[in-house]
């Protein structure tokens, strides 16, 4: 190469002599489209040389093998050049196969991962380096290398030796929460307690989001969020009873396996390349489960409903088959369906572009559907007749209906002049209008 050569540009880097910034452009090449360093030339073309050559040999490969990860000896070479009567190290970096590269010491975060801008070795943004570990593994989210690499598996752990299974390095790298280098996968910063994905609940008065009860986020492995969110949904999935005969008969507003089964959709099928929560929403008239991500490519409704599956992110899946969460793959929306086979109405599977929507209607119960109309304005003036009166809350639980249709009922009641209503506000009651009538 001539001097006039030996100029800073995008592919070449000068150095005087050995420092630490050597790592960063080492990288910064690894990382881009490759290039040289030579360490003993100055910024202004000046060569200087180096003293020992050997030994600075030594120096830089040292730094390869021990201060960048991943292994990038393969796709590295040093040699010694003579130049003006004097010794340079030539240092040849081709890009990497396994980017991105970063300093061993500060992991896959900007400070440690660098790229060539110009004549520049900078550090690389969060964006890039995702870009970077999707361009290179060529695999899906679960598979790909986590930019935390400082996980912690407290509830997991538990979770696991709950059902005997264990947690050591040897069954991590089965379960592909380890990768071949060592690396957490995003398999793996799913399942930590630093998981960066929620599911958010929110329970909505009456069949509109005009006005909602409560809400609550989750956070955590997604087991821990998968437990406690189908705790939660539970609390609002009512038990309603009616009797065959002496029998009591406990009728829930939904069945809990299409429960379970929506959620273990919504989890295992989710795109969790992009940040957005898993929405589950609770009218009095249905629950709607949210998921981001719509069908894998060349999977159609069709398919699901016959029981076809393609896993979007196959490595969770097959850690909840591991813990038994699933039978097999492709049977939850089967199970949904079924769990529906006697009702009156059947759940609705939305698949879009970006999402996947699971709807699960209330179930009516035998009472309600069975009764007349004067059958059950009867049934209301037994329980005044016991109680004394009746509020609205009592026939809504009674007919398993929600709060509009229970006012109509009762106002219809009032305007055929069988009850009246007394008191206000929250302290409202419906009372016999002439007893002796009854």
């Amino acid at each position: 190469m001539d001097v006039a050569e030996y100029i800073e540009s995008f592919k070449v880097e000068l150095k005087r002599e050995v420092n630490q910034d050597l790592k960063k452009g080492i990288i910064a090449f690894a990382n881009s489209d490759g290039g040289t360093i030579y360490v003993g030339i100055e910024d202004n073309n000046n060569i200087v040389g180096v003293d020992d050559p050997d030994d600075t040999m030594v120096q830089i490969g040292n730094m390869i093998r021990d201060g960048i990860k991943p292994d990038l000896t393969a796709y590295t070479s040093i040699d010694a050049v003579s130049e003006q009567g004097k010794i340079i190290v030539r240092v040849s970096i081709l890009r990497g196969a396994k980017r991105p590269y970063h300093l061993a010491d500060k992991g896959l975060k900007p400070s440690g991962v660098f790229i060539r801008h110009g004549v520049s070795s900078v550090p690389a943004t969060d964006e890039s380096i995702r870009q970077m570990l999707r361009d290179s593994d060529g695999v899906t989210f679960d598979k790909s290398r986590c930019l935390n690499q400082e996980l912690t598996f407290s509830y997991t752990r538990n979770y696991f030796a709950d059902v005997n299974v264990s947690l050591t390095d040897n069954n991590m790298r089965t379960l592909h929460l380890l990768d071949s280098d060592g690396y957490y996968t995003n398999t793996a910063l799913l399942l930590s307690d630093q998981c960066e994905h929620s599911i958010k609940c929110a329970v909505y008065e009456g069949s509109s989001k005009e006005k909602f009860k409560a809400r609550k986020e989750f956070y955590g492995s997604i087991l821990k969020q998968m437990e406690e969110a189908y705790d939660y949904i539970s609390l609002n999935n009512n038990q309603n009873s009616t009797f065959d005969g002496l029998k009591r008969i406990d009728h829930p507003d939904y069945p809990s396996e299409a429960i379970r089964e929506a959620l273990l959709n919504a989890i295992i099928h989710r795109d969790y390349d992009y940040s957005g929560s898993i929405i589950i929403n609770v009218y009095d008239n249905r629950m709607e489960f949210i998921s981001i991500g719509g069908l894998v490519k060349g999977i159609t409704i069709v398919d699901i409903m016959n029981g076809v599956s393609q896993p979007r992110n196959m490595m969770i899946a097959n850690i909840f088959y591991r813990l038994e969460l699933i039978e097999s793959y492709g049977t939850g929306i089967q199970k949904i369906m079924e769990s529906y086979k006697k009702a009156s109405i059947k759940p609705i599977i939305q698949p879009a572009p970006a999402s996947f929507v699971v709807t699960l209607p209330k179930l009516e119960t035998s009472k309600n559907s069975q009764l007349t109309p004067e059958t059950q304005e009867n049934e209301v003036i037994e329980i005044i007749k016991q109680k004394g009166f009746v509020t609205r809350q009592d026939v809504e639980q009674f007919f398993n209906i929600s709060k509009y249709p229970a006012i109509a009922f009762l106002n219809k009641m009032i305007n055929d002049g069988k009850i009246i209503k007394i008191g206000a506000a929250r302290s409202v009651k419906y009372v016999i209008k002439n007893l002796n009538c009854y």
